[in-house]
């Protein structure tokens, strides 16, 4: 067992130390051309200013520099060429290649080179922390093993995970990860869920239970029957939408957009009037002075700190939420959880645990209860209703030794059975009333779920059945609340209970008796008032209300595909406490995006005046550009250090 083991974390740690590996390659590949134009930069100012070499003139420094210049200049020239084809002229692209081409015509090679190759670095920091934050979520979620035990002809096999077949047989031993999804086959087991949920309290699961691929199995052999292939695992589909969230842009990062459509004409217009206006005003005119600050104008009003910042503060938001098993589809989620008035949430599985309980029973005087809650549980244990399962754990074992005839299912009242040569009826107080059986009790003042009981065409007694509300429910409620957050809760339950329910949680309205199509019609009235809604349900009959709201919530990712695909935001685990940490991550995230664009704004308008006036050469304005962008990623790559 021992040797398997290590064996089984080898591959996993070598598939890993691939990752990196190839990681590790393709950094030293983006460093490659910024290294090598610096340190033709460095050996031409040395030769310049330095350490003067009687060849390093005329034809020769400028085909040095134009060399230095080439690696890192050549990308940009490219894009701002291609982008000017596309139709977007105006372009940080091209902000560049004008300033760096300018400052070549007026022999400032030094800083021509220099512009170029900060930015580049500027670039490789961008992408680095972008692929850092990938492989975080990459690594946090996919969790799976590479191998697999299965069981062919009674003999254990190690496989490949991705070859496996659906039907096929995994063998767990104890401290093994699951590496697809399928059922238990096994009486029981318990699973640590921590990769799929972020929650390390082991599931107690039983056979013909759901197990998934990434959870780790507790302290025994266990087999789980496949049932969906590698690509298709609960987990991958996961990691897909958490690579696609990347791609759904916020509205601050089109607006940023949109800005820098108007922003560039009107800096490279202000550049050319700084060149040309002085010729009027100005006794000893030098162009080539006028012209030198101009560019230096142009380098500093690159965007280039908000274009890379605010992507990268909203991905460091979509990590830092999926490190605490909350799956944003992308960043416009994040803004928009963030501004949320209203907060509409199901009952039964959101704030309750959706497991019923007995929690009273009441017989009249003479009924012999035992005997009787023997008969009720014989003829619930026909049904599928949650409501039997109850019972059943109340009573015990059922005992199949009660003689149960005729039994009928009557639709939305209950079950009737003969026992004994008299009739049972188990249900709501209106099977009593189609059975003409008289009971002197008001039904509406119980809180709870009633079975009604008659033996004989007596009226023998009840039974209350509730949910237990989830241990973080109320202070979910309370947090929201300290942030002036609304809370409503729909539910199709009767509407005494989620009244009470409400009460105990304190959320402010709350309606019962809903058809799915009701809960679509009470949210639509919410939006009606210009409230932003954010819906949180966890079942099939929910996806119709979470497409509808602002922001859709399904709770617990390991529920209803429907609901998953139709959520805007997918909380891996069934804890309504998940929901203000989501709101949390969005506002802090919010924050940060707007700190980087004050920064940019502030340091750039300061160093624009001084370049306009001639009082900052073009090296200040490189480090205008680059230091705020550098600023502006390092804030940004902080989010995912926060604790929530």
């Amino acid at each position: 067992m021992e040797h398997n083991h290590s064996s089984d974390q080898h591959t996993h740690a070598h598939s890993h130390e691939h990752d990196h590996s190839s990681n590790d390659q393709t950094t030293v590949q983006l460093f490659m051309a910024p290294l090598f134009s610096f340190i033709l930069l460095l050996a031409a100012i040395g030769f310049d200013y330095y350490f003067p070499q009687p060849w390093f003139t005329g034809w020769v420094r400028i085909a040095w520099y134009a060399v230095a210049y080439l690696p890192v200049g050549l990308p940009v020239l490219k894009e701002a060429f291609e982008s000017v084809i596309k139709g977007a002229v105006f372009s940080e692209f091209l902000l560049m290649s004008i300033a760096t081409v300018g400052a070549f015509a007026i022999n400032e090679y030094p800083e021509g080179v220099a512009v170029m190759l900060f930015y580049a670095v500027g670039e490789v920091f961008q992408t680095l922390a972008v692929q850092r934050a990938k492989l975080n979520i990459k690594t946090l979620l996919d969790q799976r093993p590479d191998e697999v035990t299965i069981i062919e002809d009674n003999v254990p096999k190690i496989v490949k995970a991705e070859t496996v077949k659906i039907g096929a047989i995994i063998q767990l031993k104890a401290g093994e990860k699951l590496g697809l999804d399928g059922i238990l086959l096994s009486d029981n087991a318990s699973f640590n869920t921590a990769a799929l949920t972020g929650e390390s309290k082991p599931a107690t699961k039983v056979k013909g239970d759901v197990a998934l691929a990434g959870m780790i199995n507790g302290n025994k052999v266990v087999q789980v029957k496949v049932t969906t292939a590698y690509a298709d695992s609960k987990l991958s589909k996961i990691l897909e939408m958490v690579q696609h969230a990347t791609a759904q842009k916020a509205p601050t990062e089109l607006f940023i957009r949109k800005f820098a459509k108007i922003y560039t004409p009107i800096v490279v217009l202000l550049a050319v009037l700084i060149t040309v206006i002085p010729y009027f005003f100005v006794e000893n005119y030098i162009f080539s002075q006028w012209l030198y600050r101009a560019l230096v104008f142009l380098v500093i009003s690159c965007p280039c700190a908000l274009v890379i910042s605010i992507p990268l503060g909203y991905f460091g938001g979509i990590g830092a939420a999926s490190k605490n098993g909350i799956l944003f589809k992308g960043s416009t989620f994040l803004d928009a959880i963030a501004n949320i008035q209203n907060v509409v949430m199901d009952k039964t599985g959101t704030m309750t645990e959706g497991v019923f309980k007995v929690q009273e029973v009441v017989f009249q005087p003479g009924f012999n209860k035992d005997e009787i809650l023997q008969m009720v549980n014989a003829l619930e244990a026909q049904s599928t209703h949650p409501v039997a399962t109850a019972i059943q754990e109340y009573v015990g074992a059922i005992n199949h030794e009660i003689p149960l005839v005729e039994v009928e299912e009557i639709a939305g009242k209950g079950v009737k059975a003969i026992v004994n040569n008299k009739e049972l009826l188990v249900g709501n107080f209106k099977l009593l009333d189609q059975f003409s059986v008289p009971y002197d009790l008001d039904a509406t003042t119980i809180v709870y779920t009633v079975i009604a009981i008659s033996y004989d065409k007596q009226f023998a007694g009840y039974l209350t059945i509730a949910d237990t509300i989830k241990e973080d429910a109320k202070a979910t409620i309370d947090a929201l609340k300290s942030y002036g957050i609304k809370t409503t809760m729909l539910s199709g339950d009767k509407s005494t209970v989620v009244e009470y329910v409400a009460d105990q949680l304190n959320i402010t309205t709350a309606y019962g008796n809903l058809l799915p199509e009701d809960k679509v019609a009470k949210v639509e009235e919410i939006m009606n008032r210009n409230e932003t809604v954010a819906f949180v349900g966890d079942g099939v009959n929910d996806a119709p209300v979470i497409a509808l709201s602002t922001v859709g919530i399904a709770m617990g990712g390991l529920g209803s595909d429907a609901t998953i695909e139709t959520a805007d935001i997918v909380i891996q685990d069934d804890k309504p406490s998940k929901i203000v940490m989501a709101v949390k991550i969005g506002k802090e995230t919010k924050k940060i995006v707007w700190q980087n664009i004050t920064m940019a704004f502030v340091v750039k308008g300061a160093v624009l005046i001084l370049g306009a006036g001639g009082l900052a050469t073009m090296w200040e304005a490189v480090f205008a550009d680059v230091g705020v962008a550098l600023l502006a990623i390092l804030n940004a790559v902080r989010i995912q250090k926060m604790k929530f």
